[in-house]
């Protein structure tokens, strides 16, 4: 691994493996995810291929022992702007700034297996 792939440089941890289910807890990526919601993630060696529109898995480097999923909004200096894709809850880049992206959600596995849908309107 290279410096920088996994956010070290920013106290960041990567995902413990190439693979990982994570459970959706909250109500901050309602309505595409929903608590209770699981979903498949790939960890991601280069952030710099996250794109806008991609649903993440990330890290803020104000609070590194905070895993969140949330949607790519653009890449900022030092990570990139994340957000969930309810607007009435900020526990995103709004609250702690750039996060560094450990891993990009590829699937939802278990209640509604599938493809994840694009960000609604106005998100």
């Amino acid at each position: 691994m290279t410096t920088g792939d996994s956010g070290d440089d920013l106290g960041v941890q990567a995902l413990d493996a190439v693979w990982t289910r994570i459970r959706v807890r909250g109500p901050s990526m309602s309505p595409t995810l929903r608590d209770g919601d699981q979903v498949l993630a790939r960890w991601v060696r280069d952030p710099a291929r996250v794109r806008s529109g991609d649903v993440v898995v990330a890290r803020f480097p104000a609070r590194p022992g905070l895993l969140v999923v949330k949607r790519v909004h653009h890449a900022v200096e030092g990570g990139h702007w994340v957000q969930g894709d309810n607007p009435f809850v900020t526990d995103d880049s709004r609250a702690f700034g750039p996060a560094v992206v450990v891993g990009r959600v590829v699937a939802r596995l278990w209640p509604r297996p599938g493809r994840l849908p694009p960000a609604p309107p106005g998100g």
